[in-house]
C-alpha cells in the first residue's frame, strides 16, 4: 500500500498513485506472464524515491497471434480530484529479439503533435519518469529470468480519449488521449501537480510555437472574455485555474512579451490580497482589505460597514457601483503590482495587464503595465 498524505487537513487525506505507476505495475506482471509464466494477482512496484508500492492486477489477456499479454489496473488517485481516478490503464507487452525498450501508444493514451513538450512530435505521451519506470523494472525482470531480448511496450488508458477532453492535452497538442505522467509515481491529495505541469506545459508549447501574449484565465467564464476581446488562438489561452503563482513563476523561465491575466473578481481580489493560490482551501476574500481599497478610493463609514459585513465578493462590487467606487479598478491595480512583484523581479521586459469579470463574463475593471522607463 502507499502512504496517508501528510498534508494538514481536518481529516486525513488519502494519497494515491499516478498513471505512469500503473503502467509501471502492468509491464512487472505482463513480463511474469511472458518469461515466468505467472500471473500473480497484485506486484510490487519501486518508485523513483525508493518507496516499494503494492498494486492488484485485474487482467491478464495474451494476445491473439503474438508473443504478448495485455495486463491491466485500475489508477486510484486517493482523495485527489483527479479526472483519472478510477480509469483502467493497461499495457500490451510483446518481445522483441532485439534487446532495448520501445514505446507505443495504445487506445486512449496520446500521441504528441506540437513542438515545446519533453517529448519529441511524434513520440506517445508517455513521459519521461515514467519511461524509465518501465524501463527499470523490465531490465530487472530480463535478468531475473535470464531472458535477452527486449520490450514493446504500448500502454493505454480505456476511455482515455473521452477522459482527455476534460484535460489540457488538446490544446497542448497531445491528440487522441491522455497523458502518462508522474515524476514520483505519487499523487499527493490536493496538490494537483499534474495541474501545475499542465499550465507549465501551455506556456512552453506557446513560446515554442512563436507566440508572444498569453492570456491567462481562472476558468472558462474569463477564457472566453479575454479570447474574444484580443481574438486570441487557443494556443495563447493558459487554463492556470487557481494556480497563478505556478504560471507566473514558470514565465519568470520562459518569458513571453505580454502576459493578460483574466479572472473573476472575487479571484482577483484574492490575487490583489498576494494570494498565489486562489482555492478557497488556501485563500479567503478579505472583506477588510477590499473595504482598505474602497475607503483609499473615498468610501463612507456606511459603505465600509456594509463591504465588511458583506457575505460575497459580487456583493461588495455592486455596493461600491451604487456608490461610483471604482473598486474593480484598484483590486486589478493592486494584483498587478503583485504579479509584476513575482515577474519583473527577473523579467522586468514583460507587459502584464489585469482583467476582472463578473459572474456572466463582462469586464468589470482593469489595469496594465506601464511602459519601462526610457520606452515611447
Amino acid at each position: 500500500m502507499w502512504p496517508e498524505s501528510s498534508e494538514n487537513q481536518q481529516q486525513q487525506l488519502r494519497s494515491g498513485l499516478t498513471t505512469g505507476c500503473c503502467a509501471t505495475a502492468c509491464c512487472v506482471a505482463a513480463a511474469q506472464a511472458l518469461l515466468a509464466e505467472k500471473q500473480p494477482q497484485k506486484v510490487e512496484v519501486l518508485l523513483p524515491r525508493g518507496q516499494l508500492v503494492e498494486l492488484e492486477i485485474i487482467a491478464y489477456q495474451p494476445l491473439q497471434g503474438e508473443q504478448g499479454i495485455r495486463t491491466a489496473t485500475i489508477k486510484d488517485a486517493g482523495d485527489d480530484p483527479d479526472v483519472t481516478h478510477g480509469a483502467t490503464v493497461f499495457v500490451e507487452l510483446r518481445l522483441l529479439p532485439d534487446t532495448g525498450v520501445v514505446f507505443k501508444p495504445a487506445a486512449g493514451v496520446g500521441t504528441v503533435t506540437r513542438e515545446g513538450l519533453v517529448l519529441e512530435v511524434g513520440e506517445p505521451a508517455i513521459n519521461p519518469v515514467p519511461r524509465q519506470m518501465m524501463m527499470d523494472h523490465l531490465h530487472k525482470a530480463a535478468g531475473v529470468y535470464g531472458y535477452e531480448g527486449g520490450f514493446e511496450v504500448s500502454v493505454g488508458v480505456e476511455r482515455g480519449e473521452q477522459i482527455a477532453l476534460k484535460t489540457m492535452n488538446p490544446r497542448l497538442g497531445i491528440m487522441g488521449g491522455l497523458s502518462i505522467l508522474g515524476t514520483t509515481g505519487i499523487v499527493r491529495p490536493y496538490s494537483c501537480a499534474a495541474y501545475i505541469a499542465s499550465i507549465r506545459q501551455g506556456v512552453d508549447v506557446a513560446n515554442a510555437n512563436g507566440i508572444q501574449h498569453l492570456a491567462a484565465t481562472t476558468g472558462s467564464t474569463s477564457e472566453a472574455a479575454i479570447k474574444a476581446q484580443y481574438q486570441l488562438d487557443e494556443m495563447a489561452l493558459i487554463e492556470m485555474g487557481d494556480f497563478v503563482g505556478a504560471l507566473l513563476k514558470h514565465l519568470r523561465k520562459v518569458p513571453v512579451a505580454r502576459l493578460s491575466i483574466c479572472g473573476g473578481f472575487g479571484k482577483m481580489t484574492k490575487l490583489a490580497n498576494g494570494h498565489m493560490d486562489l482555492n478557497s482551501r488556501s485563500s479567503s476574500i478579505d472583506f477588510q482589505h477590499m473595504a482598505l481599497l474602497a475607503e483609499k478610493l473615498g468610501a463612507d463609514a456606511p459603505l465600509l460597514e456594509k463591504i465588511r459585513a458583506a457575505n460575497t465578493s459580487m456583493e461588495v462590487l455592486q455596493l461600491c457601483q451604487v456608490e461610483d467606487i471604482d473598486l474593480a479598478q484598484a483590486v486589478c491595480t493592486q494584483a498587478l503590482l503583485v504579479a509584476e512583484e513575482v515577474v519583473h523581479k527577473t523579467q522586468p521586459q514583460i507587459e502584464i495587464e489585469v482583467w476582472a469579470t463578473d459572474r456572466k463574463g463582462n469586464f468589470v475593471g482593469h489595469a496594465q503595465s506601464q511602459p519601462a522607463s526610457g520606452e515611447s
